[in-house]
């Protein structure tokens, strides 16, 4: 991509000489554009051409991405993982999941590890005391991970300055905390009204609020309770591990918990009748969520909250990863998926 710049910048250099300017602007336009637009396509192609992950229990079928409608966000890699006994049990519960990437397949994951779902699942697919389920991997933005993830309507109440200090901000060296406008809104209707509907018609599942449930961990544990509380008609229940309530990485004047739980006051006063989990640890970037998860506790111990309904857990020497998330995971889907 620089090079292209380079390349383009030198001829611009030649023609401003010869008093042509108005031409080369749009030739040197047309070059950078059908560049970027070039590595663009590839890089969708092979984001959507993304190996299977490996399964050791149950199946695992990827959908078709031509067969399922993407109106509102980008298309992308979908895993739908079903239990051996799949379609003896029918009809089944769902449990849509977030950073379907890292799921099922540690070889395929950015640090080696994986949430082993298809171990956890298949165990708690042979208790009776379970409803039988599958389970749809959604893999994630990636670069618009925070973007797609970030409530977008807490987001939204920010005042302006706000907002445009947390598009400025940085991740790290190299890459934007934001890489474009908030757009979670988008992201759970394409679950509510294209995703969920297909699932629903091409697998035998119950689709009623009682046997649909999302889960998801730090940002994934963020967009779990906002779509749930968004759309309380249609799920019965989230789970959210280590969820990443700084919203950003700033641990000093952050105002970013105080709308979420402006949020969150608002929605469970109306008593929405869904299943709410939340756990934390207390080491690595969990350490920053014990004192803002007591205060989310404070929200549903005032709001009278069905306890039968909501868990807080903590998780004394756990840290922010794959691996400690792995090692629990029965516990979440057990609450959401008890008979």
């Amino acid at each position: 991509m620089i090079a292209t710049y380079i390349k383009c910048f030198q001829k611009l250099t030649v023609i401003f000489k010869q008093n042509n300017i108005r031409l080369v602007i749009l030739a040197c336009v047309v070059m950078i554009a059908s560049k970027v637009n070039s590595e663009e396509v590839k890089g969708h192609q092979d984001f959507l051409a993304a190996q299977m992950p490996h399964v050791s229990q149950g199946t695992l079928k990827r959908l078709d991405e031509s067969s399922l409608k993407f109106t509102h966000i980008k298309p992308r890699p979908i895993d739908v993982w079903l239990p051996e006994d799949y379609p003896a049990r029918a009809p089944y519960a769902v449990v849509y999941m977030h950073d379907g990437k890292v799921l099922f397949d540690a070889t395929q994951s950015w640090n080696s590890t994986a949430w082993e779902v298809d171990e956890t699942a298949a165990s708690l697919n042979k208790n009776k005391d379970i409803k039988p389920f599958i389970v749809v991997g959604i893999h994630n933005a990636e670069q618009s991970r925070h973007s797609e993830y970030f409530p977008q309507k807490p987001f939204e109440s920010l005042s302006d300055d706000t907002q445009t200090r947390l598009y400025q901000a940085q991740r790290n060296e190299t890459e934007k905390l934001l890489a474009q406008a908030v757009y979670s809104d988008k992201y759970a209707e394409f679950i509510v009204t294209e995703l969920k509907p297909y699932i629903d018609e091409h697998f035998k599942v119950a689709s009623d609020k009682q046997n649909t449930f999302i889960m998801g961990s730090s940002m994934g544990g963020l967009i779990s309770w906002y779509t749930a509380l968004e759309y309380p008609n249609v799920f019965g229940g989230a789970a959210c591990l280590s969820t990443h309530w700084p919203g950003s990485f700033a641990k000093e004047n952050n105002p970013i918990p105080q709308v979420f739980n402006q949020y969150l006051a608002k929605q469970i006063a109306n008593q929405p009748q869904v299943k709410l989990y939340f756990d934390y640890g207390d080491q690595t970037l969990d350490a920053m969520y014990p004192p803002l998860q007591a205060e989310v506790d404070k929200l549903f111990e005032a709001a009278k909250y069905d306890k039968e309904l909501w868990q807080s857990r903590f998780f004394k020497g756990k840290a922010h990863n794959e691996s400690d998330w792995a090692e629990r995971l029965s516990i979440p889907m057990t609450f959401l998926l008890s008979k």
